[in-house]
């Protein structure tokens, strides 16, 4: 059909027209299954407010919104092991004020969960380490969340905001000049340690780890894979 797009009229847009285009998507334009769910999730929404507005073309419309989405495959998410937590927590250089700052991190996210920029934008006030201890952040929709710590958490945390000094207004994991943590950053440090601790657990090396990945862990692990500085 060619005519330009101020010229076609509903009956144009009728469920084998709009399915061919759909698998020209896949089979010209090379776009996965996700990308054509997408087109199809607009094209859906645009039918049910024309179901609205011009209800004498329901037959017409009731087809395009049969028209399904594709199924695809989700590609598993990866999560550490116990011996591969160990070996990440354990390789990290704790004398220096970096890798107080990274154990600390990289232990705050095993154990909460937390998103990477819900880390990174956390401050020493969000943080309540007495009973009924937690971690407090603004999550996706600015919805306010609290995340309670471990005991092991807890004293990592505690230990690492008396050595940073303390400072309510302070991010609680600050860059070197002592302001947010880029993701970049994170990530490096991520990968950074990830690379060390590939030397003694080998099955690291067989998995990508990011910040993301570090929220799949499995929470009993925690408790025994954990050590405050010395």
């Amino acid at each position: 059909m060619k005519r330009p797009p101020s010229k076609l009229t509903l009956e144009n847009l009728n469920g084998p027209f709009l399915a061919e285009f759909l698998d020209h998507l896949e089979a010209e334009r090379t776009n996965g299954p996700r990308t054509r769910n997408l087109r199809l999730a607009a094209i859906h929404s645009f039918f049910r407010y024309a179901a609205l507005e011009a209800p004498q073309h329901a037959g017409l419309i009731q087809r395009v919104l049969a028209i399904p989405r594709r199924r695809h495959s989700q590609a598993l998410v990866n999560f550490l092991t116990r011996p591969e937590i160990e070996a990440l927590l354990s390789v990290v250089d704790r004398h220096s004020w970096i890798g107080r700052r990274d154990h600390a991190f990289l232990l705050t996210a095993l154990q909460t969960g937390l998103r990477l920029s819900e880390l990174t934008s956390l401050r020493q006030q969000d943080v309540s380490l007495g009973p009924g201890a937690y971690v407090r952040c603004e999550g996706k929709g600015r919805k306010e969340r609290c995340t309670p710590l471990a005991k092991p958490t807890v004293a990592v945390l505690d230990a690492w905001i008396n050595y940073q000094g303390k400072d309510a207004s302070h991010f609680l994991f600050p860059s070197t000049r002592g302001g947010r943590l880029s993701a970049d950053a994170a990530q490096h440090l991520v990968r950074k340690h990830v690379r060390a601790a590939q030397k003694s657990c080998p099955s690291l090396t067989k998995k990508s780890v990011s910040p993301h990945v570090l929220r799949h862990y499995l929470p009993f692990l925690i408790m025994s894979c954990t050590g405050t500085p010395g």
